[in-house]
């Protein structure tokens, strides 16, 4: 999930004429939450080296360093001025506090795996650690699954890239890379909100069964 403006050419070029530093920076900015292509910039690094243009390890370093770096930077942004940002959010689309903070709370539980998963996944990759600033997710915590998670999920595309871009264009490598994460992000979605729609037709439900003192009719 990247600004659409920006091509897979021009990002090649990017990656070609900028090397490691387009690596770096790629994944680095993402993850501090700006909506950036990092992941296809690390596809065509990893890319690239598989072609002999830049070193593998080289590649691999970059992405995990970016990817953790990052990460750690969206994190205090998140912890610090999230919270203030996302109630003005909730106040333009007309979400009430309680509301907010019943999912704050729901991602706190869940933070870890957020984390460490939300790599993988479109859109949580970038808003991942920001998230877990504003649940107020304790710091070593974070630290540690954000580096193992960066570390799993740039091995992987990287790795990727670097083999079989060596048979299959780029183009293909990326549009294998999306529509992964957008089936994870679609997984992801729906084990959020189907335990919430489900418990909302319980509360429904029970409601309907025993209904309070107020809803029973009055007499005349």
């Amino acid at each position: 999930m990247a600004l659409d403006f920006i091509s897979l050419e021009a990002i090649e070029e990017l990656a070609q004429q900028y090397g490691y530093w387009a690596v770096f920076l790629g994944i680095f900015l993402e993850n501090i939450g700006l909506p950036l292509p990092g992941e296809t910039v690390t596809l065509a690094g990893g890319f690239l080296a598989g072609s002999d243009q830049l070193n593998y390890w080289i590649v691999l370093g970059d992405a995990i360093l970016g990817a953790t770096l990052g990460g750690n930077v969206g994190y205090w942004v998140g912890r610090y001025g999230g919270w203030p940002f996302l109630l003005g959010i909730g106040r333009i689309f007309r979400v009430q506090e309680p509301q907010l903070l019943s999912l704050k709370n729901q991602f706190a539980e869940n933070a870890a795996k957020a984390v460490f998963l939300g790599r993988f996944v479109a859109l949580l990759r970038i808003f991942a650690s920001p998230l877990a600033g504003i649940a107020q997710m304790p710091y070593l915590k974070f630290l540690f699954y954000n580096t193992a998670g960066a570390a799993a999920w740039a091995t992987v595309m990287v790795t990727l890239s670097y083999f079989a871009g060596q048979v299959v264009p780029l183009e293909k490598l990326v549009e294998w890379a999306s529509r992964f994460a957008l089936l994870t992000l679609v997984i992801a979605i729906a084990w959020i909100v189907l335990p919430i729609w489900l418990e909302s037709r319980k509360v429904k439900a029970e409601a309907a069964a025993h209904p309070s003192v107020e809803d029973l009719p009055s007499e005349p």
